[in-house]
């Protein structure tokens, strides 16, 4: 389907690829491999020199149409998809880096990601520099002869900064470097880094795209050139793959992402306005607020703030006295659910510096600004009145 239709039309509508019998919904082939009809047609798939589908570690029909509508979606010319976010930021390591190569990441990024980067591929001899995502001179300082990826998220978990992209990909172009975006908090509807000129896409279906907290999944997207070239080798051979059945899923959840993620970021808007008035919070993160220091950057960028926010509680005394606070609000919640999950249609609260970003040394938390005060919330479809008043008796505890 050509990308001129409107996002809603396409996040319903491109990709679709119907079989002999002209289903109206997509269908879900849950089969490992295809049969052929001679040696020669088998020889002549499995080659490439004919199109066709192989085996479903690395090409299935219902996996590709969820990757011809994301990728649609996203404005790139082709996809990946793979088993889970982190899984599709490892494939993106692994067909582009290799030993003695430098990254550069945004410091407020998702824990895993970080552990990723710093322990797991240095392993394998690829350093990794962190900065302050917001401060542009700060990636340039880190530059290093070797540095071939620069990654971030934008927003950030948990602190909702705001990469300029412009500058990003400015500073990835004179390096000849690749830029990549982690496009989780907005989705293509609030925001599609490619077209600023940033050369890759990664997601975490398993956020807003599925939307209800069902499925893992995640996906690459960008120029067709890279995704097959250098990344659906890795998936081909390591098979860090989508299954069938949660690509079913995710194609189902992005036919009402727009809706969803329209109306989740209005909401958040809603109770961060409200959150920042509240006596019991010190802090309030979102970059919908024009309290947010890049609010002006993020109107520019984005189609709207998102649906996540974050917020320090109030708390005298040391970090130990702010955990405890911090924990009390969350254990006093009726409404909210305790998860690290966020973008599900349900509104999930979670303490950042103790789950999702637990693993990480006390410095690395530092560095990146997790305080022990902090705490993440994604707001989902509930009434706004609801969340207010959940919230407002779980800060009320002396």
């Amino acid at each position: 389907m050509d990308d001129h239709f409107d996002t809603d039309t396409l996040a319903i509508r491109a990709g679709t690829e119907r079989s002999q019998f002209q289903e109206h919904s997509e269908a879900l082939f849950l089969t490992s491999s295809f049969v052929y009809g001679s040696a020669a047609e088998a020889a002549a798939k499995f080659g490439g020199s004919e199109d066709g589908y192989v085996y479903s570690r690395f090409s299935n029909p219902t996996v590709r149409m969820f990757e011809r509508r994301l990728a649609t979606l996203e404005g790139g010319e082709d996809c990946i998809a793979t088993s889970s976010g982190m899984a599709a930021t490892l494939a993106l390591a692994l067909g582009t880096l290799k030993s003695g190569d430098h990254v550069i990441c945004g410091a407020s990024v998702f824990g895993a990601t970080v552990t990723l980067f710093s322990t797991l591929l240095a392993r394998f001899g690829i350093e990794t520099s962190f900065v302050r995502g917001a401060d542009p001179a700060a990636w340039r300082a880190a530059v290093q002869p070797n540095t071939r990826l620069l990654y971030c998220e934008t927003p950030s978990n948990p602190l909702m900064e705001i990469v300029d992209l412009a500058e990003f990909v400015k500073l990835g172009r004179e390096l000849g470097a690749l830029t990549a975006v982690d496009n989780c908090f907005c989705t293509p509807v609030l925001q599609r880094p490619l077209d600023f000129g940033v050369d890759v896409v990664t997601h975490t279906g398993t956020k807003f795209i599925d939307g209800q907290g069902r499925a893992m999944g995640g996906a690459v997207v960008g120029r067709r050139a890279l995704i097959q070239d250098a990344l659906l080798p890795v998936l081909r051979t390591a098979g860090p793959c989508l299954s069938p059945f949660n690509a079913w899923v995710l194609l189902k959840g992005l036919e009402t992402l727009p809706l969803r993620i329209r109306a989740q970021s209005a909401a958040a808007l809603e109770l961060a306005r409200w959150l920042q008035a509240q006596p019991a919070v010190a802090q309030v993160n979102f970059p919908g607020l024009d309290s947010h220091p890049q609010a002006a950057l993020a109107r520019a960028q984005q189609q709207g703030p998102g649906a996540v926010l974050s917020f320090v509680v109030k708390a005298d005394g040391d970090a130990a006295a702010q955990r405890r606070r911090a924990w009390q609000a969350i254990d006093r919640v009726r409404l909210f659910s305790i998860t690290g999950n966020l973008g599900d249609t349900r509104s999930t609260i979670t303490h950042p510096a103790s789950t999702t970003h637990g693993r990480l040394t006390p410095e690395a938390r530092e560095r990146a600004g997790i305080t022990e005060g902090l705490l993440r919330i994604s707001v989902g479809l509930e009434s706004v009145t609801d969340l207010k008043a959940d919230l407002a008796q779980a800060l009320s505890a002396p």
